[in-house]
């Protein structure tokens, strides 16, 4: 029943389609308002690719290197712009696509709006400050995964925990990461992971997307959590390109959830590495010191004291005599000095003394209680005194007081 008709192909199709699309002078240059989604940046070649998207309507567009390098600012998610070109099919896919030759901003998109109000917000609190992150473990046992159980982030993380330290236990907590339910979700997995203690660190995030699949990890209520988590949490939301709320209130970001894991543990062929040279290093020093000992016993043991020593014991027998002689003389002439010394001072003492006076011819007077008395203003007519001369004392009685004629 088809003879009559002669079949073409696809590409057949997709050519006319383009014929026919290139050849209408309304899409030929056109002016287009929207908002920017899914924007991927392909450095390799500098061509940008995005879409553009309003209330209802999605466009895919190009803009190819020799128009992006015109640019006067970086285009990214969320970002209402004016862009002008042409509509093509482009053949392979048959789908219609924005050439894009010039784009100029057009404002912020809601959600690029929402997202920077909210980063402002939680800087200004210190939510972000390098001084409360934490230090991630050295050596953790176990590792926390907050992420879709069914995603390829989780098989990512997995793959690269299981190769570069098997011997750490993985927990994996399974949440939606977009959609209504996602921000509670990951805000009580962070919470049930402190609670229960149940990691050393935990990583957090997803896959790539769009800055609508993105948003759960936008979350104020999720962000505060993370900021009063005592576990450490590394975010790896996206690709290296994407920034979340949840990548600054980590303790780290990852551009991936494989880097996220690479980050979490160390490699365990590096520690192996590590411990062999450590050890290495051990052995050559303790090696070092065995040998000098070994060399200062060898000294010794051809030493004097040790070939002979009934010889040292007699120099040191000599040496001990010697200073013992010397000691001998040192206290004898100090004994002969202090004797003269001594000897002087008990003529100096006998000199003074009173009794050589009272020997001479001379005697003390003493009061009845045993005062000297010095003068005679201290005794009185009837006092009783005592006289002390040299052979002995003598009792008396003041009967009359006379002064010296001067």
């Amino acid at each position: 029943m088809y003879e009559t008709r002669q079949a073409v192909t696809v590409s057949q199709i997709n050519e006319y389609m383009k014929m026919l699309v290139e050849s209408d002078c309304n899409l030929s240059s056109v002016l287009v308002r929207g908002e920017i989604s899914n924007f991927t940046n392909h450095y390799k070649t500098g061509h940008l690719y995005f879409t553009l998207k309003d209330e209802t309507g999605l466009l895919k567009t190009v803009m190819f290197r020799s128009s992006a390098m015109r640019l006067k600012f970086i285009p990214a998610n969320g970002m209402k712009v004016v862009v002008s070109g042409r509509i093509s099919v482009f053949v392979r896919d048959g789908q219609y696509q924005l050439y894009a030759d010039t784009m100029e901003p057009d404002g912020v998109g809601a959600l690029y709006a929402a997202f920077e109000r909210l980063k402002e917000k939680l800087a200004s609190e210190g939510l972000f400050d390098e001084s409360r992150k934490k230090r991630l473990p050295l050596c953790p046992r176990r590792i926390g995964v907050i992420t879709s159980p069914t995603g390829a982030a989780v098989r990512d993380i997995i793959n690269v925990l299981g190769r570069r330290y098997p011997m750490a236990e993985v927990e994996i907590c399974g949440v939606a990461v977009q959609g209504e339910e996602a921000p509670r979700q990951l805000t009580a997995a962070v919470r049930y992971m402190n609670e229960r203690n149940t990691a050393d660190v935990i990583i957090i995030g997803r896959g790539g997307g769009s800055i609508e699949d993105l948003w759960a990890f936008n979350d104020e209520g999720l962000a505060r959590a993370i900021a009063e988590s005592h576990i450490p949490i590394i975010s790896a939301v996206g690709h290296e390109t994407d920034f979340t709320i949840c990548d600054f209130v980590s303790d780290r970001r990852a551009p991936t959830p494989s880097a996220a894991a690479e980050l979490a543990v160390p490699d365990r062929l590096e520690l192996v590495r590590r411990v062999r040279g450590l050890s290495d290093r051990m052995t050559s020093f303790v090696s070092g010191v065995l040998e000098s000992y070994r060399g200062r016993v060898e000294l010794l043991s051809r030493s004097r004291v040790m070939s002979s020593p009934s010889n040292m014991i007699d120099d040191k027998r000599m040496a001990v005599l010697s200073l013992s002689s010397r000691m001998e003389s040192g206290a004898k002439l100090s004994e002969g000095k202090g004797r003269a010394a001594l000897a002087a001072l008990a003529g100096k003492l006998d000199a003074l003394s009173p009794l050589s006076v009272i020997s001479r011819g001379y005697s003390a007077v003493f009061s009845e209680d045993g005062r000297v008395v010095k003068s005679a203003e201290q005794l009185s007519l009837g006092d009783s005194i005592r006289l002390k001369m040299s052979d002995g004392e003598i009792g008396a009685a003041v009967t009359g007081k006379y002064t010296e004629d001067k």
